[in-house]
């Protein structure tokens, strides 16, 4: 292996800020990228479909738990693939260990959840033995033929408003690579982070960033008035409370 050249430290933190214009660049064209999707035209979801669940049956309405966005991964865990019975495929699965905890997700109007062919008893085995937490349900018709995803993996986004589902957009290959924090998911959706600094199209909802952050196992509780607090003064001092 050959290293890198060895610098002072005033090199080095020069390397690093010239690095960092081409870092901020990309958070940028990031977030420009978000911007369009949340412009993307929607497809209206006409078919009904049925999901296994761990209590039951479960229609795609059902899934999105009473919340607007769901977001569905297609997870290979099923006979055929590698792993079968005791893993879903690695890929999936190293996916799968990168999903945080969904109250944040929760808490912005979105559902997560997981879906494969396997019976709901290797499902829920499954996820005792690798410490799983997100919602898996099982496939039972066309759902992943019909969205892309009867092959390969993939993460489809759907919305609901006025009773009707649509689809709105859709991640696979190196892209579901990204997935697996709270940014990544919300920035997949039509109504992102909803935060003010976004762009948005008019009469999304929005609210000050950082204010609605919460510890996970705290979003049903009132609003702590001195995270507020706390947020405004940096706000202030980042300039960023525009």
């Amino acid at each position: 292996m050959k290293i890198p050249p060895i610098v002072s430290l005033q090199e080095w933190e020069a390397a690093r800020q010239k690095l960092l214009i081409k870092e901020k660049e990309l958070t940028h064209a990031r977030d420009a990228m978000a911007a369009e999707r949340r412009r993307m035209p929607w497809l209206a979801v006409e078919k009904e479909y049925e999901f296994d669940g761990p209590k039951g049956k479960k229609s795609l309405l059902d899934l999105f738990d009473g919340r607007h966005q769901l977001i569905v991964y297609r997870a290979f865990f099923e006979p055929g693939v590698f792993g079968w019975p005791d893993h879903a495929c690695r890929g999936c699965s190293l996916g799968a260990d990168q999903v945080g905890h969904l109250a944040h997700l929760n808490a912005r109007d979105t559902t997560l959840v997981y879906a494969s062919r396997a019976p709901q008893a290797d499902i829920a085995r499954l996820k005792k033995r690798m410490g799983w937490a997100m919602p898996w349900y099982t496939i039972t018709d066309s759902f992943d033929a019909d969205f892309g995803v009867d092959e390969w993996h993939g993460t489809n986004v759907f919305f609901h408003h006025d009773d009707r589902i649509f689809r709105t957009y859709f991640i696979n290959n190196r892209g579901d690579e990204a997935m697996g924090s709270t940014w990544s998911y919300l920035d997949a959706t039509p109504l992102g982070r909803q935060e003010k600094w976004e762009d948005s199209p008019e009469g999304y909802p929005q609210t000050p960033p950082y204010k609605w952050w919460n510890w996970h196992d705290e979003y049903a509780a009132s609003p702590d008035p001195k995270w507020a607090r706390v947020v405004d003064q940096a706000l202030v001092e980042l300039n960023l409370d525009k």
